[in-house]
């Protein structure tokens, strides 16, 4: 038989190509199967007990700060979180979790309260950034989805921050989606770049749907279906006479510099400018140093450089120390995937920030995990506060972790309520706004905490009672 014919009986048990999109009807599923197995065993044995549980990470895997982001999709999750008829026919007819339980799990709504540090603020190891607290059965079915959303999102607007200081105030933009790790993790990592400061993104999709401002200029391939590349420059130049930027880079990139200004004098003709060249190969450092020359010496000086190619906080930093007449850079693989790497050194480990769901009270009490076998996956018992202390100059100087019962006179407390009640309580500001306060934040915290080598770590104490 033809590699490529089927018989009927096949195309009767063949299926459609699904997207494998998460939907809300589905997102109930967004868990691992021992948080169902465990709600079983709580169901059967009557564990009624009210618990706290923190969201927090250990250890920064880049750098001395985090930016907290997600807390919005974690929220929409927690008081959207249901199981729909055909979900729990489902668990019935797949795996071992008994009917009265799954019964038990109709009309699902959580009653509990929400604590968290707002997003676009800067946290450290260690500190708690969302407490969550309710009937223990209902706060452990989050862990997987708060997880998941908290550590992406912390991690890539942590590193476009970072990207965004070695860039000294050029523009950054989020050219990542391609190269992201999944097409959630496109949209997200969009969003959390853009709270990391990031002035945009190419992703249409997080225009849409979370208002970033999206970009875009052409690709090689626009070049190469011309039959030459002034060709291609004044069909783009035609198409978009006051927002062009021609990608000059796709066969030799000075006499690219060189066709581009000859477009651009066309356009000035016209009444027209060009507003940027693109490159995304080479020297970036020689290269842009040569095009720049090239422009001016046509009297094309408000015509900027954008470059893209492989970058980071520290191929950015060593090009503007260079003295690289770049004017805006569009970062992606080494974004969207929060890549933990220095390409000056070749030193990293994995994309992922190693935050934990861990519980830490039960009925009102303190409870911890020694762990005597690794210590460093002990966790501190108590539902807790970040106090934030200034110096007389209103930067930050000292955090200090409390017991939540345990107020300080000394300042400002971090965590607020969120969700009270199962009601939710706060009113989550648009991404602009939190985008501002992410950089309003990190600009009180100390250049020192912020360099790309020799950082200084942000002293944060352990109050005496929670050491105690």
């Amino acid at each position: 038989m033809d590699i490529n014919t089927f018989t009927s009986a096949e195309l009767t048990h063949s299926t459609s190509p699904k997207s494998a999109l998460l939907t809300e009807t589905e997102i109930a599923l967004f868990v691992d199967y021992y948080q169902l197995t465990m709600g079983q065993a709580d169901f059967i044995n009557r564990n009624d007990a009210i618990i706290t549980a923190n969201y927090y990470v250990r250890k920064i895997p880049q750098g001395e700060y985090l930016v907290a982001a997600g807390l919005e999709q974690v929220i929409h999750y927690i008081l959207n979180l249901h199981f729909t008829d055909d979900t729990l026919n489902w668990l019935s007819q797949n795996g071992e979790l008994s009917d009265d339980y799954l019964d038990s799990l109709k009309g699902f709504r959580f009653n509990g309260d929400v604590y968290a540090v707002p997003e676009g603020t800067p946290v450290f190891p260690n500190e708690s950034i969302i407490n969550v607290t309710g009937l223990s059965r209902d706060v452990q079915l989050f862990e997987t989805y708060l997880l998941c959303v908290m550590n992406f999102q912390t991690l890539i607007a942590t590193k476009a921050s970072r990207i965004i200081h070695s860039a000294r105030g050029k523009q950054v933009y989020d050219f990542g989606a391609r190269r992201a790790h999944g097409r959630d993790a496109g949209i997200l990592a969009a969003r959390a770049s853009f709270i990391g400061g990031a002035q945009g993104t190419s992703l249409v999709l997080a225009g849409r749907y979370f208002d970033i401002p999206y970009v875009g200029t052409m690709a090689h391939k626009f070049v190469m279906d011309r039959p030459t590349e002034v060709d291609a420059f004044r069909d783009y130049a035609n198409a978009f006479p006051h927002n062009a930027t021609f990608l000059i880079d796709t066969y030799d990139t000075i006499q690219g510099a060189r066709n581009a200004c000859m477009v651009a004098q066309e356009m000035e003709e016209r009444g027209c400018r060009l507003r940027a060249v693109r490159l995304d190969s080479g020297d970036l450092l020689s290269l842009s140093k040569a095009v720049r020359r090239i422009l001016d010496a046509s009297g094309l000086d408000y015509v900027q450089i954008i470059a893209s190619h492989d970058l980071d906080e520290f191929e950015i930093d060593k090009l503007l120390q260079n003295g690289a007449p770049i004017d805006g850079f569009g970062v992606g693989t080494r974004l969207a995937t929060g890549a933990n790497f220095n390409s000056m050194t070749g030193e990293g480990g994995p994309s992922a920030l190693g935050g934990v769901y861990k519980s830490v009270e039960r009925d009102g009490k303190p409870i911890g995990k020694p762990s005597l076998d690794e210590p460093a996956k002990a966790t501190v018992p108590g539902r807790k506060q970040i106090y934030r202390q200034i110096d007389s100059h209103g930067n930050y100087c000292k955090d200090c972790v409390t017991l939540w019962d345990k107020p300080l006179s000394e300042g400002e407390p971090l965590l607020i309520s969120i969700v009270k009640d199962g009601k939710l309580v706060y009113n989550f500001p648009n991404l602009t706004d939190i985008q501002a306060r992410a950089g309003a934040e990190l600009a009180r915290l100390d250049k020192s905490h912020k360099v790309l080598t020799e950082v200084k770590p942000y002293p944060v104490e352990i109050h005496l009672p929670l050491r105690k």
